[in-house]
């Protein structure tokens, strides 16, 4: 008995991972090739949401309030969704995010306890939008300063 088992562990095991590897070898890579060449690049893709510069805690729940209003009857389309889809009307076939020379500066200024003016400047190489409105903290209301900001605000009111 002692010499089967001795044969047994001269002989070379095959390595069963190994040979599973080598055969699906082709497919995994072409899985792996898939996913950095389709999904990476989705996963990256510049927003207007990413290109707001960082601000204040205070600033930022303002800016938040602004952004996901959706009008009285909560139509589904945000201010941001709009912002979003005016900016790709302007630059079709452009990842206009993701160019070095575009810049978004988003400014809070505190009109008076509960009201706050919220100035958004879209900057690229083509040109630039400018966006202004008032928001109410307590009411959550926003408010238009200018015909840019009154069209989105009109498009997120009356969207169905």
């Amino acid at each position: 008995m002692g010499k089967e088992s001795k044969k047994k562990e001269d002989k070379p095991k095959k390595n069963d991972f190994k040979s599973f590897l080598k055969k699906r070898a082709p497919i995994y890579l072409a899985l792996i090739a898939m996913f950095v060449v389709f999904v990476i690049p989705e996963m990256t893709k510049g927003t207007l949401e990413k290109s707001f510069p960082e601000l204040s805690d205070e600033n930022q729940k303002i800016v938040d309030i602004l952004m996901k209003y959706d009008g009285p009857n909560n139509s589904g389309l945000t201010v941001l969704e709009a912002l979003e889809n005016k900016i790709s009307e302007e630059y079709p076939q452009e990842k206009i995010f993701d160019h070095k020379k575009t810049t978004v500066d988003l400014t809070v200024t505190n009109v008076n306890s509960e009201e706050y003016k919220v100035n958004l400047n879209f900057i690229s190489h083509k040109g630039e939008m400018n966006y202004d409105w008032n928001v109410n903290v307590i009411s959550e209301k926003i408010s238009s300063n200018n015909s840019e900001s009154k069209y989105i605000i009109d498009l997120v009111n009356y969207y169905d």
